[in-house]
């Protein structure tokens, strides 16, 4: 595991996990949407964001959490890693993931967001999160089917997974240290 996606809905904990990840192996990690926002919550041009992102996926080992599959090197993504982690988690979950989000940090720049972009109520980001199943999922789903064989797909349907998965890969890492 040296290129990983963790794709998923806002508010499933797909930030959170990939930092950590990112803390256990070592491997670097890369927010999408830091690399697309810009402060006072400025989007990137699309051929500026995708050449940014194309910059990072042609590293040789990478955390990258975020979707933007249509855009931001989203082919070229998916061809470099080697495994992708989906959060696939039901809407209570994510709808409850961004509120606690909001009630933490409203007001500040969050770890993986860029400089000038502090945490808000925006309804439209709730509606987005609302419908994510309806119209995101199947947009992923697509996504996901020009994986290759030599590709892992891991899914996690809730939270436990995501935590007994890293818990697994620093006990490894933890034995790799000792031997």
């Amino acid at each position: 595991m040296q290129r990983v996606l963790v794709m998923g809905s806002s508010g499933s904990g797909k930030s959170t996990f990939a930092r950590r990840l990112s803390e256990i192996t070592g491997i670097p990690f890369v927010s999408l949407d830091a690399l697309y926002w810009k402060p006072g919550w400025v989007a990137s041009d699309n051929a500026e964001f995708g050449q940014r992102v194309a910059e990072v996926a042609r590293r040789p080992q990478w955390v990258i959490d975020g979707n933007y599959t249509t855009s931001g090197a989203g082919e070229l993504r998916r061809q470099c890693c080697d495994t992708v982690i989906w959060f696939d988690l039901p809407r209570r979950s994510c709808m409850f993931g961004i509120m606690t989000r909001i009630a933490g940090s409203y007001g500040k720049v969050r770890p993986e967001m860029a400089e000038g972009c502090p945490e808000k109520i925006d309804f439209e980001f709730f509606r987005y999160v609302w419908t994510y199943r309806r119209q995101q999922r199947p947009k992923l789903l697509d996504y996901f089917q020009g994986l290759r064989a030599d590709q892992s797909l891991v899914c996690f349907t809730d939270r436990t997974q995501a935590n007994d998965y890293l818990k697994a890969i620093a006990f490894k890492q933890n034995r790799a240290s000792i031997h």
